[in-house]
């Protein structure tokens, strides 16, 4: 089983494991013994008139219950204890493991996919791994403990509990086999509608922009139905667990009472005794009950425990070499490289080949879908060519460790992430060791210093989570100065000033190339302007270079380049 593969996360907790088992016996130990005394108290006590053995008796009752229930507490502390530590633990590893993976992986899994792993299916193998401490022993312990203590008391009469016993492990475990699949199907049902409700909160204004809001309440209904349905299939079967084995237990409770009946009437046994044997045919009915309920949670927790362990045993698809990159001047050529995402049926690249030099500004223009993203992202090996190699310093990227690369790479992406804390705890992620003159050094060629120094507490102005009380250019040049930060050997600007005015723009490139040693800087943009100064120009189209120059070569040779840009600046075509 899967859930086993995950039980060395339990390591450390065997004093827990050990004690959560043991006190949950010694409290269905004192159990077993309360049929007799109840017995005791009906035939001496009842029988015989004897009101001080009754209350003595009762004075028993009464401290086996509270010994029995600083037992029951016992065991649910050190379970709880074992089942919250292999919890966390388990949600680390998976953490790390989904940190570690490749963008490829990454993509394939889904975000909403990798949500349900951390947190309900976590969740629901901590209740397994709860119960299971408490009752997998406990239950089986009273079962096999009453039929014993039956047999003690009238051997014929136990025979009805050595006939209903296997019938009811019969039911059981046939409907464990039954639900098992079932309560995957429901995992996976819930993945869908993670995902919708994911794409709905993250995409709300969007819907609300294009009044999509009836079509997306309708789907996510839709997936939301199928998760009902799936979850009544597999709860109808689960719940027919309880009425059947009710009707076993209370047929075999009416053959004991009359087995029990004619014994009494022959003078072999007591009436105590025919109610022992009833009291312990009430406790296996119990314990049955809890062990239905135990083997759902353990079907479901196996079925998480699945999913979970499918996760963990994900390796990095991607080869990590062994060369570090603390000395990267910049140096990028691409040699004939062809990307392709899984998955898809075309290259998003097509054999690109260009060179830039260590400190050179590179501009990166092309439609929406023509790769610019694409490209970039092959440099700091966020995805790996399919065909070619990339190459930094004249060294394949595949030979430098993959931190150690990325260390000396900093990119801005699309969409300007920022997180909740302050703007100092933000800029710190560039580079944890910064001063304090770094910092504003960063804001300074960010063009973001001003806007620090406008918010009450500058630095330790607190941010909420993705920015949101910041508008949209203030993010992204906030994102801008946290990559500067780092002082990195590459600069990947990946159309990071979208939000920002032409005159700002203009002023942050200006800034890159007048610090001391200027990053390789890659500047990717559906603006003319934001490339048009850059030391050369790589025109993308449908995943094709199909240009690359200056600007002014450009307008010369490449038709795409004109098309690009004439649309922007109209006026030079008149004029042209």
């Amino acid at each position: 089983m899967d859930l086993k593969k995950l039980l060395r996360y339990l390591r450390g907790y065997g004093k827990e494991c050990f004690l959560g088992p043991l006190f949950k016996l010694l409290e269905a130990t004192f159990e077993l013994f309360i049929p007799l005394v109840v017995a005791g108290i009906v035939d001496q006590g009842i029988g015989g008139d004897d009101r001080g053995y009754i209350g003595r008796m009762c004075l028993v009752l009464i401290g086996l219950g509270i010994v029995g229930l600083v037992c029951a507490v016992t065991a649910q502390y050190f379970a709880a204890r074992a089942a919250t530590g292999f919890s966390a633990r388990l949600r680390h590893a998976l953490m790390e493991r989904i940190l570690g993976l490749s963008y490829s992986q990454m993509d394939t899994l889904g975000a909403s996919t990798m949500v349900t792993r951390m947190t309900s299916d976590v969740n629901q193998v901590q209740s397994g791994v709860n119960l299971t401490l408490r009752l997998l022993l406990r239950s089986p312990f009273v079962v096999f403990g009453a039929m014993i203590m039956a047999f003690t008391i009238d051997a014929q009469a136990a025979l009805v509990f050595a006939g209903v016993i296997p019938v009811l492990c019969l039911v059981v475990f046939g409907v464990m086999l039954i639900t098992m699949p079932m309560y995957r199907r429901v995992q996976g049902a819930l993945d869908q509608v993670t995902s919708a409700t994911r794409q709905n909160l993250t995409g709300v204004r969007v819907l609300r922009a294009f009044c999509k809001e009836e079509a997306e309440v309708e789907g996510f209904a839709g997936k939301t139905r199928e998760l009902m349905n799936r979850q009544l299939s597999a709860g109808g079967v689960s719940a027919l667990m309880n009425p059947v084995t009710y009707v076993i237990i209370n047929l075999a409770i009416i053959l004991l009472v009359r087995v029990g009946a004619l014994k009494v009437d022959g003078g072999i046994l007591t009436q105590g005794l025919v109610i022992a044997l009833y009291n312990y045919m009430s406790q296996i009915l119990v314990e049955l009950i809890k062990m239905a309920d135990l083997i759902i949670n353990m079907t479901k927790a196996a079925a998480c425990a699945g999913r979970i362990a499918r996760v963990l045993e994900l390796e990095n698809d991607q080869e990590n070499g062994t060369r570090g990159a603390e000395g990267l001047r910049g140096a990028v050529e691409f040699r004939d490289v062809t990307a392709k995402y899984a998955g898809a049926g075309e290259p998003s690249l097509e054999h690109i080949s260009f060179a830039a030099d260590p400190g050179a500004c590179i501009g990166v223009i092309g439609g929406t879908g023509s790769g610019k993203t694409t490209l970039v992202n092959l440099i700091p090996r966020f995805y790996d060519p399919a065909e070619g190699r990339v190459l930094l310093d004249g060294v394949n990227a595949a030979d430098y460790d993959l931190h150690s690369l990325r260390q000396r790479i900093a990119v801005v992406p699309q969409k300007a992430e920022l997180f909740k804390g302050t703007i100092r705890q933000n800029l710190l992620w560039g580079n944890p060791q910064a001063a304090e003159e770094d910092l504003w050094q960063a804001l300074e060629t960010a063009q973001a210093a001003d806007v620090v120094r406008d918010k009450p507490g500058m630095l330790d102005f607190p941010l909420e989570q993705g920015g949101v009380n910041l508008s949209g250019g203030q993010r992204q040049r906030l994102t801008i100065a946290r990559a500067l930060v780092r002082k990195p050997a590459i600069l990947i600007l990946d159309d990071s000033a979208s939000a920002l005015d032409y005159a700002t723009d203009a002023s942050l490139r200006i800034a890159i190339r007048k610090l001391q040693n200027p990053p390789t800087t890659f500047i990717v943009s559906q603006r003319a302007a934001s490339v048009r100064y850059a030391d050369q120009i790589l025109v993308l189209d449908d995943g094709q270079l199909v240009g690359s120059g200056t600007h002014e070569e450009l307008l010369k040779d490449c038709s795409v380049y004109q098309e690009v840009y004439y649309s922007q600046f109209p006026k030079e075509a008149d004029h042209g």
